[in-house]
């Protein structure tokens, strides 16, 4: 069995080489600049989403496919049709996909892009399998710093609770299902095995710094427009920003736990995310 995985030297791949590799694997390393991948220590080969004539051949050899979902919102959709198209040239026997928690149904803007790419999986008749990831908890620790820093956090959640897990978790997800057989045309909805809301990390992040941080929230179009100011783009601004509306109507909920199922054992809580992201 030979895997591959596109976007390897993004935060997600890293970690899914990673656990590939101590699962005794050797996967490849699909990269828009091979050089980029070299402390990766596996074969690299050059994969740009949006160059079409290349991707086949880049594929060669390859039985596993892993398509992690691409960052860049220039026809993303579009770009995931081209890697399938691809795998279906080349020969690949199996694609894993990143998807987003409950896609089909998710009222999400963001669920778009994914909906459409399974849509593009089913159709061309690969063998696959779906890995529909909830929130990472590195979304909000992220911001962390400049929370504390302005004496509190924001959002539009309202009393919207995540059940996210760390990238760590699901990259090992990406691992066991790449590396393990069982899992041929399967859907599987993952999240952490623990919710909570906005509040609850204020909370948390208040007893950490003993500093009092309150969540605010806010409307979404005030929040959006925040986010802005920090430098994001509007469009997607607004798309944060309505993902915080969903999961206020509990759309980043899940409990069923078939991640921690998964990789065997419990997802990462949110106050372990919390606390190595505060200095």
């Amino acid at each position: 069995m030979t895997i591959a995985i596109t976007g390897a030297t993004g935060q997600l791949g890293r970690l899914a080489i990673a656990g590939l590799k101590a699962r005794g694997q050797s996967p490849i390393a699909l990269v828009r600049d091979p050089a980029k991948a070299a402390d990766l220590a596996v074969e690299a080969r050059a994969f740009d989403y949006k160059a079409v004539a290349s991707l086949a051949p880049a594929l060669a050899g390859v039985t596993t496919l892993v398509l992690i979902s691409s960052n860049d919102f220039d026809d993303r959709a579009g770009q995931h049709r081209n890697v399938v198209a691809a795998a279906k040239a080349a020969g690949v026997a199996r694609i894993l996909y990143t998807s987003l928690l409950n896609a089909a149904e998710s009222p999400m803007l963001l669920a778009a892009d994914h909906k459409a790419t399974e849509e593009a999986i089913l159709a061309s008749g690969l063998t696959y399998t779906i890995l529909r990831n909830g929130w990472y908890t590195e979304n909000h620790t992220g911001s962390l710093g400049g929370a504390i820093a302005a004496g509190a956090m924001i959002g539009s959640a309202g009393a919207g609770r995540f059940s996210s897990a760390a990238r760590a978790d699901y990259a090992e997800a990406i691992a066991a299902t790449a590396a393990t057989s069982g899992h041929d045309n399967a859907i599987y909805e993952l999240a952490g095995d623990t919710a909570y809301s906005y509040a609850d990390m204020a909370a948390e992040v208040s007893r950490l710094t003993g500093k009092t941080i309150p969540y605010n929230d806010l409307p979404p179009e005030t929040y959006a427009g925040i986010l802005q100011s920090f430098g994001l783009p509007e469009g997607f601004a607004h798309v944060l920003a309505d993902s915080d509306v969903q999961a206020a109507k509990g759309a980043l909920f899940d409990d069923s736990r078939t991640l921690s199922r998964l990789i065997g054992r419990p997802t990462t809580p949110f106050t372990a995310t919390v606390a190595a992201a505060l200095p």
